[in-house]
């Protein structure tokens, strides 16, 4: 009686077992082992992969602090306002005769916005000029966005005029004066101290107040 082909595989199959298990395989027999690591190997090798230590940064620090208004302010009195709205109602009568009622509405805007912005008082704000940059009521401007400063005077406040990347160009801090020496030195570290010539607006805005009542 022969035997079948399915026997002698699963001889052959029993056999390979059998060596697989066996304690001392046979000579010439070697049975595939793992490399064997020492104890410390995976802790090496995850340290040899992590990073160096990340760099540190730089926490806000204030520099110079001072509080004063949020913009400059003088009161004015009746004359004033009288002669303002006798130029507006030249200025609009004019306009309104070339382009209509659109330039008189924006006129009576701006002299509304011009009456408030002179009889309210602004609120007492917090300054702060730090390593990041300035800080006006929370709102923090940093020093890249930023290219020169120069002082100024404007009503009866000292100002600060910084020359800015963004619209509109330029940041006003009402300064509080015995603060100036130390502002100057701290922000000659990050901005150049230079006055920007007068562009063509501020020289309209000059002329215009210079022919206000109490601006001669």
């Amino acid at each position: 009686m022969g035997v079948e082909p399915t026997d002698h595989f699963r001889g052959q199959g029993l056999a390979n077992l059998c060596l697989s298990r066996s304690a001392y395989p046979p000579i010439g027999f070697q049975l595939y082992q793992k490399p064997s690591l020492e104890p410390n190997t995976f802790k090496r090798i995850i340290l040899n992969k992590m990073p160096e230590s990340a760099p540190k940064i730089e926490q806000e620090k204030d520099m110079v602090t001072w509080s004063a208004p949020a913009r400059p302010f003088k009161k004015r009195n009746k004359e004033f306002y009288i002669t303002v709205i006798a130029m507006a109602a030249v200025v609009g009568l004019i306009l309104f005769l070339v382009e209509g009622w659109m330039p008189v509405i924006l006129i009576i805007s701006l002299i509304f916005l011009f009456y408030v912005m002179n009889t309210v008082e602004p609120e007492i704000i917090e300054y702060k000029v730090t390593n990041k940059g300035i800080r006006v009521a929370g709102k923090t401007t940093g020093w890249g966005l930023m290219r020169r400063f120069w002082f100024s005077r404007r009503f009866d406040s000292n100002l600060l005029i910084i020359e800015t990347v963004y619209l509109p160009g330029r940041m006003e801090l009402v300064l509080d004066q015995s603060k100036k020496d130390e502002l100057k030195k701290t922000l000659s570290k990050y901005l150049v101290e230079e006055e920007a010539s007068p562009s063509f607006l501020d020289r309209s805005a000059n002329w215009f107040a210079k022919r206000l009542p109490g601006n001669g």
